[in-house]
């Protein structure tokens, strides 16, 4: 299935504020039978989930920091179709983490696969939720302006592409363990997160309080 992706298109997108300009580059990772197979075991196993094709109807955008401070190096951490690492994940599934885009440090954003498709990124909501992924982290390589910009305007585009509903940062993913949104099967399974942070959380949902985005449970 990769060959539906072996095209890389550098698009313009006109962005709706001042006229900024959102830059989106095809890049996919790896999408094969076996990534497509261990996605909807992943949906059946872990969320309780049975369906015959891996995709999801988007209500969630949670946004992430990918703790690794190059392009290339966050790029190669999801192309592989399973996990090498990270024994804590691999025990619950060996299906690789993944997410439709990653935002580089100079705000150019990286479309690794269709947003319509299941990515493993965060317990108990993948089933309903697009990641974005922002190279760097919260020490040596803050996350900078661009990526904050590039992230506002791409949210923008999915919340009117997609009938989404919240916006959260993936260090408030737990709040919602105690709702009806919250699907995983093995109440132990959970990582404590703190990307991408509370300023940079902030920031975003100052700048797109005009979509009234819901946060997580207080």
């Amino acid at each position: 299935m990769r060959a539906l992706f072996l095209f890389t298109l550098f698009l313009i997108v006109a962005g709706p504020l001042l006229g900024q300009e959102l830059r989106i580059v095809d890049r996919p990772i790896v999408w094969d039978s076996t990534r497509a197979r261990l996605s909807l075991e992943y949906l059946e196993k872990r969320h309780g989930i049975v369906q015959p094709e891996p995709v999801i109807a988007p209500r969630m955008v949670v946004v992430h920091w990918t703790a690794i401070p190059t392009l290339e190096g966050s790029f190669r951490a999801f192309d592989p179709v399973e996990l090498r690492a990270r024994p804590e994940l691999v025990n619950a599934s060996t299906l690789n983490v993944s997410v439709p885009y990653l935002v580089d440090r100079d705000g150019t954003v990286y479309r690794l696969m269709p947003d319509s498709l299941f990515g493993r990124h965060c317990i108990g909501l993948n089933y309903m939720s697009i990641g974005i992924e922002n190279v760097g982290d919260g020490r040596k390589h803050k996350l900078t302006k661009a990526q904050l910009e590039a992230n506002v305007l791409l949210i923008r585009q999915l919340f009117g592409r997609y009938p989404i509903e919240y916006l959260i940062g993936h260090h408030e993913y737990l709040r919602f363990k105690t709702t009806d949104l919250w699907k995983e099967t093995d109440p132990n399974y959970f990582t404590n997160k703190v990307d991408p942070g509370k300023k940079f959380m902030r920031q975003l949902r100052k700048r797109l309080k005009d979509l009234k985005p819901l946060g997580p449970p207080r």
